[in-house]
């Protein structure tokens, strides 16, 4: 079972468990991080479960899709290495991941 690391803006960090399959924000959603909003539950139409990948992990992590940059662009404080946690899928590969959340979602 990969374990993520999901890290809040005032450096609290928060590790996971997740399922092979699910995304990042049903992992964080279900283990009750704070800071993800996920206010569309996951269907790439908002931009509330917004995070940033570790730079270490930025080249382990499929590039997000012209859906989902589009809908980035509605991020807070959007940068090079922000992604939308729904469209981020768990897999074996992705058993250490670093993320970083926003501030705020708004």
């Amino acid at each position: 079972m990969p374990v993520l690391t999901l890290i809040e803006f005032n450096g609290t960090e928060h590790r996971v468990n997740a399922d092979i399959g699910q995304s990042v924000m049903q992992a964080a959603n279900f283990a009750n991080v704070p800071g993800l909003q996920a206010d569309c539950g996951g269907a790439c139409s908002c931009a509330t479960c917004h995070a940033f990948i570790d730079d270490a992990w930025l080249a382990r992590v499929p590039a997000a899709e012209e859906t989902e940059s589009d809908m980035l662009d509605y991020a807070c404080g959007r940068a090079e290495n922000s992604r939308l946690t729904c469209q981020l899928i768990v897999s074996d590969a992705l058993d250490g991941l670093v993320l970083r959340l926003p501030e705020s979602q708004y």
